[in-house]
């Protein structure tokens, strides 16, 4: 087990490792740089932007900027935002928890709602219900993420007005809110985000569920649990499910990682003040290292996601070896 963790963690450093060099060297080469995006002025004259660049060290070739920002880096510093004015650790530190709240809460939910789902549809496949909850599941699973959101955001925010359309909290009066009321205010703005995320991922997780379950559904002890008198329903749901639990496992340490990187147009409609927001901001400003750090955070949890699955998976089943 020690040698197989060592070799997946050093799996993951490669592909992290590549991710980012690759992300570096594309931002790099992309048409316009931080400066022309924070100095396009009438006034400031290319001299001035030189002097700038020179200054933070965008003068020099692709090649020393990438190995001074992996030096700068394996020491803990990821360098300056120019879009911010702030250290790019500090502005990273800010929004990596608001990322891990909303997918924290949407995963745990789209996990329990998904089973559900699946358990539902697995105990009469094929019947009514099972034909109906795949068809409404099929169509959140076909939808764009972007478009559902704007269509949540329409309905709630606009035309019924009951939830707040963006932010984190209501920025005018949340600090004057008792306590109560400012935990409500959170709440609310934290139902069409999380909601919306919630509908993307139970659709994938109940197709993947529904279908471990049909898989066990034939399985000798299956037969004989039902043939002894246990009704299908609780032959499913305390038999088929603890056996057909290994996809949801897997999923849930891939899923992490994918909702923070999926979260990116959610958090944009939702002015949702977290690392999708924190990427969609920097890509038109040309925020190099900030760009790059992102990705660099979002490349580690797929890794560490991925070998958490790994994990979780062996032990879960104890007909897994692991050579």
């Amino acid at each position: 087990m020690r040698r197989y963790v060592a070799g997946r963690l050093l799996q993951a450093t490669i592909v992290v490792l590549l991710v980012t060099t690759l992300t570096f060297v594309l931002v790099h080469l992309a048409p316009g740089d931080p400066i022309t995006a924070l100095l396009d002025k009438p006034g400031v004259t290319e001299e001035v932007r030189q002097q700038w660049r020179a200054s933070l060290g965008l003068d020099r070739p692709v090649g020393e900027q990438y190995l001074r920002w992996v030096s700068n880096t394996m020491r803990g510093d990821l360098g300056y935002s120019i879009k911010y004015r702030r250290p790019v650790a500090d502005v990273i530190a800010d929004a990596l928890p608001r990322t891990l709240l909303l997918v924290g809460l949407a995963l745990t939910l789209s996990f329990a709602l998904g089973i559900i789902v699946a358990v539902l549809q697995a105990e009469r496949p094929g019947g009514a219900r099972d034909r109906w909850l795949g068809r409404v599941f099929l169509v959140l699973y076909s939808v764009p993420d972007f478009w559902l959101a704007l269509v949540v955001l329409l309905v709630f925010a606009s035309r019924l007005r009951i939830l707040p359309s963006g932010g984190i909290v209501e920025p005018v009066t949340h600090d004057f809110l008792p306590l109560a009321e400012r935990i409500l205010d959170r709440l609310q703005h934290l139902v069409l985000p999380v909601g919306t995320l919630t509908l993307l991922a139970t659709a994938a997780i109940s197709r993947h569920q529904r279908s471990a379950l049909l898989e066990v559904m034939p399985s000798d002890w299956m037969r004989t649990a039902i043939a002894k008198g246990l009704s299908r329903r609780r032959a499913v749901r305390r038999h088929a499910l603890r056996n057909a639990l290994l996809p949801s496992i897997t999923l849930a340490g891939l899923y992490l990682p994918a909702l923070v990187t999926g979260a990116l147009l959610i958090e944009k409609v939702f002015s949702w003040p977290g690392m999708g927001l924190l990427a969609a901001d920097a890509i038109p400003s040309s925020d190099y290292l900030l760009i790059t750090a992102v990705v660099l955070v979002t490349s580690i949890a797929v890794a560490i996601g991925a070998l958490m699955a790994d994990l979780a998976t062996a032990l879960a089943d104890p007909r897994i070896r692991v050579d």
